[in-house]
């Protein structure tokens, strides 16, 4: 039996991707999408989900405080560091190589339309590709994302996953962003996710583990589960089959 299309999503690595040109392609996809709906669906509904990894950029979501960001222009040129003001949730974050971002473009009138179980789910599929590293993710009961508890007893919980999303007409972008290799000195540079408690910190896989881990290893994980949790088939996508759509629509 050949899968409906609407319960398939198409999955794109498009490796190491400067900032802005992910936020294009998202932008691109995520018009084709509420387009589609607008006009009634004159062709079939996709799902999308881009996978990717950036030069080193700080992103301030539209409910975040540049306060937040501790240094200013001249630092972040000395350090080579891109900044964006952009429209998904949340504050302030990083992204840079080591780190694996995935941005799922979903229509949810054919999934769920619930904004909450969507960033639980979210959580979900993280939580589970930890285990493979046995590792315990865990959500907090403040705050999105995925934690890694001290297991010393000591209270600290360690972000390992920021999530922050936009919706409109219940199709998605933007997403979440799983700290693997990162080089977790440039949270230095900012108040992560605009949360100063004390007990609150970044952490990556390769710290708990004392190791690099294989990041191609981990987008398989994560493609497994994302289509587990979502009840989706996954398919490839190879990006150069989207770069003449996306030049053409975004300049419509």
């Amino acid at each position: 039996m050949i899968q409906e299309p609407e319960r398939s999503v198409y999955v794109i690595d498009a490796g190491l991707m400067p900032y802005k040109e992910a936020w294009d392609l998202q932008t691109a996809l995520h018009r084709q999408l509420v387009d589609n709906k607008r006009a009634g669906y004159p062709e079939l509904q996709k799902h999308y989900f881009i996978l990717c990894e950036h030069p080193p950029v700080f992103t301030l979501g539209k409910s975040g405080s540049e306060d937040h960001l501790k240094i200013d222009e001249q630092e972040r040129d000395e350090h080579q560091i891109e900044y964006f003001k952009i429209n998904r949730g949340g504050d302030i974050t990083f992204h840079g190589p080591g780190q694996l971002v995935g941005y799922p473009i979903l229509d949810l009138d054919l999934l769920f339309t619930d904004v909450h179980r969507y960033v639980r789910s979210l959580e979900e599929v993280i939580i589970r590709v930890l285990q493979h590293y046995n590792i315990v993710g865990t959500r907090n009961d403040r705050y999105t994302g995925v934690w890694v508890d001290s297991t010393h007893g000591s209270g600290e919980s360690q972000k390992i996953c920021a999530i922050g999303v936009h919706l409109s007409r219940w199709v998605t972008m933007h997403g979440f962003a799983f700290n693997i290799n990162t080089n977790l000195n440039y949270f230095n540079h900012i108040i992560p996710c605009g949360i100063s408690d004390p007990d609150k910190s970044v952490c990556s896989v390769r710290s708990l583990l004392g190791k690099d881990v294989d990041l191609s290893q981990v987008k398989k994980q994560v493609t497994t589960e994302f289509g587990q949790v979502f009840g989706l088939t996954t398919h490839d996508l190879a990006l150069d089959h989207l770069i003449p759509f996306t030049l053409q629509n975004s300049n419509a």
